[in-house]
């Protein structure tokens, strides 16, 4: 067939477009590719051409045409790039390496998209909801007893269960990132996220209003749901928006905008102290409502490729709601009963065993229903496009996340117990975990794109800082604080090396569509570990500070304050293990006699300092295992390149 018919044939076609848009070098390739068209008109010109022969005009390489491709015959960034046809429902996408680069419209997306106004913004948006869904357990609770829950629950009791106000928190956010990762990459970004600040302004309005701690768990345990949804957008959004080779660049900027709340312990210990708990969730409620705005007015991203040219009908036929019930149902019961064991009830009962064979068993559900009867998985096998990378880095980031629980959930803890809690001396002792995690993180996402890879020596050396720092930390005594500020950086540094830079490396490496479903299951994945590290380290915690409480504190009071009461040890013993000291002041015997305070007081410091370490030590085997998987990895260096998954001018 004579060249110029093929393309008067295009030219006269009022549905296809014109030209070539996809880049070739560093100008236009001049071949002309059928785009979108009627099924009877594409059915046409396929039987017209079925014999011809695409030829790029720039490289002279040639490729035959859409019934004939062969994936292998584009391996160059010069070749014209097939087109996948589905005639269900008539769409094309264009796609480069196979399933791996899918382009769903006519942008250049080898080169990267210079930065205007309304790029800019959108970035700012997603820095927004980044900072939003990090605040409000930052604020509130992560840190536990070193922050604001002691002021929470003086005001509205709930001593027995508050820390549920964290793990509901962490819990929701676990459970619903499988399913909207999902989701995200099918029907879009921006709605999605609209939805995630709205939860957490709802959650924050709850919380902040609360009369009983039952109505502020169920607060933050929404604000967890949108805080999982916000920073799995931000971190898909900020990563297609970026060239792959400056992904790590554009993403460390992005976790650079927490540094305000990096004093977060300091912030709300100020607040609560000097006005009231509540304006901690005004703050934070404030903040997202902020980003939502953001987002509404500035983040206007393209339709997703994944449900291009589908009606609405076949993209909700296309989201996997069985799958989203097993997982989300899987891993909250799993979680919660989890963490029950061994802190509100024995491992043995009911309250703990049922949830975990219930929980258990939905996730093995969810698994074969994944691989077995989803047409459309909320894990699809495309995602394994380098499986020894991938599995090892999510191993990484699930021991990661369990030593990311014992500096975070257990150093501030520390601080406060052994060190004294004065509001400002707590929020001073924290500030070496936040700075250090931030830049730990900043570094070392800025190294992946200046090496153009490198990850496997960028993850054996946080591995083997988290591993050094975490074990470090068991040489904490009462007396030499001024030994930890360094261990404390280290720890820090290697847990940030880790904790978000892996999640990027994932993205890296999965097809484009699929950048917030590899984002969801590498942050469910830390939160996962992060609960059953905690759990474990909260079991080896308590199951040494009850013997040594018993021992330090009761040994004081009965050898030196010669107070055998043992209901008034038992209270002293309680009083220290919820950190209400001024309690102590009311007991027979130590009321009224400041030195006796001060005694008991030391003695709780004492118990506390014995019974931490031994949190650093069992870190140690989590981590050990970090630098051994980090040995195994693959290099990732081929796929860092200027290609931009998605384009927004």
């Amino acid at each position: 067939m004579d060249r110029s018919l093929f393309l008067l044939l295009l030219l006269l076609d009022g549905n296809s477009p014109v030209g070539c848009r996809l880049s070739c070098g560093s100008q236009r390739c001049a071949t002309y590719i059928y785009g979108r068209m009627g099924s009877r008109d594409l059915r046409l010109l396929k039987n017209i051409t079925s014999a011809y022969v695409l030829e790029c005009s720039r490289c002279r390489l040639t490729a035959p045409t859409a019934g004939e491709i062969q994936p292998a015959s584009f391996s160059t960034t010069c070749c014209p790039i097939p087109i996948e046809y589905s005639p269900q429902s008539e769409h094309q996408v264009y796609r480069r390496h196979g399933d791996f680069r899918p382009y769903g419209d006519d942008e250049d997306h080898d080169h990267e998209t210079p930065m205007t106004f309304r790029r800019f913004m959108g970035f700012t948006a997603m820095a927004f909801l980044w900072t939003g869904s990090q605040i409000p357990v930052y604020l509130f609770g992560e840190r536990e007893a070193c922050g604001i829950p002691p002021y929470i629950y003086r005001d509205i009791g709930g001593t027995d269960r508050w820390i549920w106000f964290v793990l509901a928190n962490l819990l929701a956010l676990a459970g619903i990132c499988p399913f909207v990762g999902s989701l995200s990459d099918l029907i879009g970004r921006r709605y999605v996220a609209i939805i995630g600040s709205s939860l957490i302004c709802i959650g924050m309005i709850i919380s902040s209003t609360a009369k009983t701690m039952n109505v502020f768990i169920g607060g933050m345990a929404i604000a967890g749901a949108g805080a999982g949804i916000n920073e799995l957008t931000a971190l898909a959004a900020t990563s297609e928006m970026a060239p792959t080779r400056k992904r790590g660049k554009y993403v460390a900027i992005l976790i650079f905008t927490i540094v305000p709340f990096c004093p977060s312990v300091l912030w709300g210990q100020l607040i609560s102290y000097h006005s009231n708990w509540r304006y901690v969730g005004a703050l934070a409620g404030g903040w997202n409502g902020l980003g939502l705005l953001m987002t509404l007015l500035f983040y206007f991203p393209p339709p997703r490729v994944n449900s291009l040219g589908l009606s609405k009908a076949e993209i909700i036929s296309r989201i996997d709601f069985v799958g989203g019930f097993l997982s989300i149902a899987g891993l909250v019961i799993f979680l919660a009963g989890l963490q029950w064991g061994g802190y509100q009830y024995a491992w043995n009962t009911a309250h703990v065993l049922v949830p975990l064979i219930i929980g258990f068993f939905l996730m093995v559900a969810f698994a074969l229903w994944e691989v077995y009867g989803a047409k459309y998985p909320i894990f699809p096998s495309r995602i394994k496009q380098e499986p020894r990378i991938l599995g090892l880095t999510l191993l990484i980031t699930f021991i990661s996340g369990a030593n990311f629980f014992s500096i975070i959930m257990f150093w501030p803890t520390q601080a406060f117990n052994v060190y004294g809690q004065d509001p400002v001396g707590v929020g001073l002792r924290s500030l070496p975990v936040g700075f250090g995690i931030l830049t730990g993180a900043f570094v070392t996402l800025w190294l992946l794109s200046l090496l153009k890879g490198h990850n496997k020596a960028l993850m054996i050396v946080s591995s083997c800082l988290m591993t050094a720092g975490c074990g470090a930390m068991s040489i904490a005594r009462v007396d030499n604080l001024h030994q930890l500020w360094g261990i404390l950086i280290v720890a820090s540094l290697g847990i940030g090396g880790i904790v978000v830079p892996a999640s990027i490396m994932t993205t890296i490496i999965c097809p484009d569509d699929l950048i917030a479903t590899i984002s969801a299951l590498t942050l469910s994945i830390r939160v996962v570990g992060g609960g059953i590290g905690y759990t474990i380290y909260y079991n080896v915690f308590i199951n040494k500070f009850i013997p040594n409480a018993n021992h330090y504190i009761g040994g004081v009071m009965l050898e030196k304050l010669h107070i055998t009461n043992m209901t008034y040890i038992a209270g002293a013993i309680q009083l220290t293990g919820i950190s209400l000291l001024e309690g102590l002041r009311q007991i027979p015997g130590i009321a009224g006699n400041e030195a006796a305070y001060q005694a008991v007081v030391t003695a709780g410091q004492i118990a506390y300092a014995e019974s931490y370490k031994w949190v650093y030590y069992t870190s140690i085997a989590f981590g050990v295992l970090s630098i051994l998987a980090a040995c195994g990895l693959g290099s990732i260096e081929k796929y860092m390149d200027e290609h931009v998954a998605v384009v927004i001018h």
